[in-house]
């Protein structure tokens, strides 16, 4: 079993927020092609990262994670891809893990 997370912005990087519409857009095409989602949405998580030494720069993000039982990698590249254009990022997160059931 795979569980797949995207790691989306809540703002542009002039610190416009993006439209519900981009994010129910996605919650819906993920729903229906996997048959479920989780999204974390109420409490945005914080990511942070040095771009230079001196240059701390920091995203409001929500998480949305998928499970399946097959990795389609080509599928997930293009996906990303495409949520890079929409989202306006130079690189979005999607990762995956390897998990098990108890």
């Amino acid at each position: 079993m795979h569980l797949i997370q995207i790691l989306l912005p809540l703002y542009d990087n002039e610190g416009k927020p993006f439209g519900q519409e981009l994010f129910l857009r996605v919650r819906d095409e993920l729903s229906e092609r996997f048959g479920g989602i989780t999204t974390y949405m109420r409490s945005p998580a914080r990511g942070l990262w040095k771009e230079t030494r001196e240059t701390t720069v920091h995203d409001d993000i929500v998480i949305y994670e998928v499970m399946t039982d097959t990795l389609d990698r080509d599928w997930w590249q293009g996906y990303r891809q495409q949520l890079t254009v929409i989202f306006r990022q130079a690189l979005l997160i999607v990762r995956v893990s390897e998990v098990q059931l108890l």
